[in-house]
């Protein structure tokens, strides 16, 4: 098998009916270009890196996820995202998701985006540094036109302000 004939199976770890429910609105078509994957340029250890979750983390103080909406539109998610501090604790957050269990992140922030782990890593020079600014969306997106054209493009813009070069990623 070659490397461009691999094929990624979304659904493999999903109950097979919730597979099928969603995929019924995914489109049948071949991607279209390549994989957008850079390598490391220097070793993690001198690596700037961001954190980025789909599980609808927010400020208090910033606008919750949308939830309503969907409540009303089932197909619908919030393709907005949230800007999170690498100063926040528990007590500074709220989670707004309809598809998963909050109740761990809220206990614990590093469940679902592991600041402080990272915060550690740096601390102990296992990477380089930790940026700023942590990021998250709302994870559920039948349709996600807006969340990569407008969204991941702010999103992307400030974290090369920041000098980021690397994003850790954590799926809800």
């Amino acid at each position: 098998m070659t490397e461009s004939s691999k094929t990624v199976n979304g659904f493999r770890f999903m109950p097979p009916s919730l597979g099928a429910w969603i995929g019924k609105d995914i489109p049948e078509s071949e991607f279209d270009g390549a994989i957008p994957w850079t390598g490391l340029e220097k070793p993690v250890t001198q690596t700037r890196f961001a954190l980025m979750t789909s599980a609808g983390i927010s400020m208090k103080t910033d606008e919750p996820f949308n939830m309503e909406r969907e409540r009303q539109e089932p197909a619908w998610g919030d393709p907005t995202h949230r800007e999170i501090p690498v100063t926040a604790k528990e007590k500074d957050i709220d989670i707004n998701h309809l598809h998963i269990n909050t109740d761990y992140t809220r206990q614990d922030i590093n469940v679902m985006l592991p600041i402080h782990r990272f915060r550690e890593f740096e601390e102990d020079g296992q990477i380089g540094s930790l940026a700023p600014t942590s990021y998250s969306y709302y994870g559920f997106q039948l349709d996600p036109r807006i969340l990569l054209t407008e969204t991941m493009p702010r999103v992307a813009a400030n974290m090369k302000k920041e000098g980021v070069e690397a994003a850790f990623l954590t799926p809800a």
